[in-house]
């Protein structure tokens, strides 16, 4: 067989395509314009982007807290390109460390309430480093069913084995350790917030479990930092800083940057520094990205009634959606999935929602499970009131248009 011919099934063979979990090939869903991927956007500012022209909320971005227009982080990365240039052209191993990067990192760990921190150039390497660094031959990885692809294939990539327990489920996770060998090496990995469903890793159920069992704990806080907790993340929220081993996250969400970073004892992120090999291989975070996330973090610290905002408009939001008849799951974050079930009815409303002025995400398997096929939308502390009215009005209409509402 042709190496290349499930390529070109993809957009003219419909069994190959729903095979990848589109519901029809991805030719007839351009067609139909119904493709929701790939959309380049002429003009971002935040809250509101244009599209061909066409002016529309921005219901899809990860911008939480709005510090991708704040000024002081576009000078701040501005005047660190004026010093440094675009790139560092080299590895942290090498000659790619500023000391830009360890401000970053000591700034970080105290602002987590960690011993250091480190810095990858993005989350999705991070989590690569990490889980291959730290997961050996004999060891094995516990990892809830809804975590980032980043985990999955961060622990792919680890030579030790991978388990799954049921979303959130404590009882589970007790099943799967009980089962685990007591001499083997044991890290559980969850996600703090969950990027899909919006909800809350049960933190204070799971740590007894790994401490009963001798297993670590690592939190990906991604979605959680500059959220929740104050803006400390999943740990800080629950008031378990000590309890959770390790802290991941990264740049691009609330820190309005690109990058990651890994925090907790100094030992342990001395063998990643040295063992990583995402972090080893690659070019290091550009100069002008780290100060945009210095330049953030200060803002944090600064105003936290961004953190405030921010969930005061989804607990708005989702009261609403609710009190239409939407279904949001257990969303308990600037996070809210509105479940649609069929693939290709979410892209229809998808593209009704578009039509009248709202951006919003679908998510489809393998995202989200065969089923439970969604529209991901989330929020930013500098969404006006009147934006969310225009919001519900769409909603509403959309809704009713295609019978998800009454």
């Amino acid at each position: 067989m042709d190496l290349f011919e499930k390529c070109r099934g993809l957009f003219s063979d419909p069994s190959v395509a729903q095979r990848m979990g589109y519901p029809t090939n991805a030719t007839s869903l351009q067609e139909m314009g119904l493709y929701p991927y790939f959309i380049p956007l002429d003009q971002t500012e935040g809250t509101e982007v244009t599209v061909e022209g066409q002016h529309l909320i921005m219901l899809g971005s990860n911008n939480y807290l709005g510090l991708t227009t704040h000024p002081e982080v576009r000078e701040a990365a501005r005047a660190a390109i004026a010093e440094f240039g675009p790139s560092c052209t080299g590895s942290r191993f090498l000659n790619g460390t500023l000391a830009l990067h360890g401000e970053l990192e000591r700034r970080l760990a105290a602002f987590l309430g960690k011993e250091t921190a480190l810095v990858f150039s993005t989350g999705y390497q991070m989590n690569l480093g990490v889980l291959s660094a730290l997961l050996g031959r004999d060891d094995v990885a516990i990892c809830d069913k809804e975590d980032h692809a980043s985990i999955v294939d961060g622990c792919r990539l680890a030579l030790g084995r991978m388990r799954r327990f049921e979303h959130n489920d404590p009882e589970d996770l007790q099943r799967v350790l009980t089962a685990c060998s007591d001499e083997a090496g044991k890290l559980v990995v969850v996600d703090g917030v969950f990027s899909m469903g919006g909800d809350i890793a049960r933190l204070p159920e799971l740590i007894p479990i790994c401490q009963e069992h001798g297993a670590r704990l690592l939190v990906d806080d991604a979605h959680a930092v500059g959220v929740i907790g104050g803006g400390r993340g999943t740990a800080a929220h629950f008031g378990v800083t000590d309890d959770v081993d390790l802290i991941v996250g990264t740049f691009s969400k609330s820190f309005a940057s690109i990058g990651g970073f890994v925090a907790g004892d100094e030992a342990v992120l001395h063998w990643i520094q040295h063992l990583a090999r995402s972090l080893i291989f690659s070019a290091s975070l550009p100069a002008p990205n780290v100060a945009a996330a210095l330049a953030a973090l200060d803002v944090m610290e600064r105003e936290p009634e961004r953190v405030d905002r921010v969930n005061a408009t989804a607990d708005s939001m989702r009261e609403r959606y609710r009190d239409l008849g939407f279904n949001v799951g257990d969303s308990r974050t600037p996070i809210i999935p509105i479940f649609i079930g069929d693939s290709l009815k979410a892209m229809q409303v998808w593209r009704s929602l578009f039509d009248s002025g709202v951006y919003v995400n679908v998510a489809i398997p393998p995202a989200v499970p065969v089923g439970q096929s969604l529209l991901r939308t989330s929020y930013m502390a500098t969404h006006t009131d009147e934006q969310m009215d225009r919001v519900i009005d769409a909603f509403t209409a959309v809704g009713r248009e295609h019978g998800l509402i009454g």
